[in-house]
């Protein structure tokens, strides 16, 4: 499989078939596609194919490709770490972040988004793996910031998401059905919250198992990355 078309059409597949195997609806799988440092070409081909969820981790790499690319039905994704000086960027244009995990980004994005756009559609990220290099707030502090969070007027709560690391002591399946739990619990007490954004190339259909309901796959759509880029 050496074209961006070929793998996308294997990736559904795939996707279908692990929710067969589950018993689960594979349209309630989203595949977000990975852009981050892929030229414009490439989202280009994945688009004529169908795919309309892409994501990218830079804030100025997002902002540059969001506005060259301004079709109305492709939706943005931001899903990596944002300092406050770079909101804006994505308050005007996502659909979809990711990566929340303080209240200061959650107000800077809800106070920048214009009230001419929807809601901007977020998830709380959680360090799952308790990681000291990797962002996201402790399972412990979820349900405080989710409040926060609920209460803003330009934001709306959907859901986690998290970037499990393997290890000896605790396998990644480990942290996927702890998410899952997580899950559970945040949607007692905010129905809309039904997202789980977790699994990528290398273990998307572990994720599955656990209920993710989006999975973001770079590598397996566009190959492999070079690391050149703008913040």
């Amino acid at each position: 499989m050496n074209t961006i078309a070929e793998r996308l059409q294997s990736a559904y597949h795939q996707i279908t078939q692990e929710c067969t195997k589950l018993g689960s609806n594979p349209a309630n799988v989203q595949l977000i596609a990975v852009s981050k440092t892929k030229p414009l070409a490439a989202i280009e081909a994945a688009y004529q194919q169908g795919q309309r969820h892409f994501a990218e981790n830079y804030p100025q790499e997002f902002a540059d490709k969001a506005s060259q690319l301004n079709y109305p039905d492709l939706i943005w994704h931001f899903i990596g770490p944002l300092q406050s000086n770079k909101t804006k960027l994505i308050a005007e244009h996502a659909s979809w972040f990711h990566s929340l995990d303080r209240l200061k980004i959650a107000k800077r994005l809800s106070g920048q988004r214009s009230d001419t756009q929807p809601p901007l559609q977020v998830l709380l990220q959680v360090n799952i793996s308790g990681e000291a290099t990797k962002a996201g707030i402790q399972p412990e502090d979820l349900m405080s910031l989710a409040e926060e969070v609920h209460q803003l007027a330009r934001l709306q709560l959907r859901g986690l998401m998290a970037i499990p690391a393997p290890s000896d002591q605790q396998p990644v399946e480990h942290s996927f059905q702890r998410m899952q739990q997580l899950s559970q619990e945040l949607q007692q007490a905010y129905p809309a919250a039904t997202e789980l954004s977790m699994g990528m190339s290398n273990d998307w259909p572990s994720a599955l198992r656990y209920g993710a309901t989006m999975i973001r796959l770079g590598t397996a759509i566009f190959g492999e990355r070079t690391y050149e880029r703008n913040e």
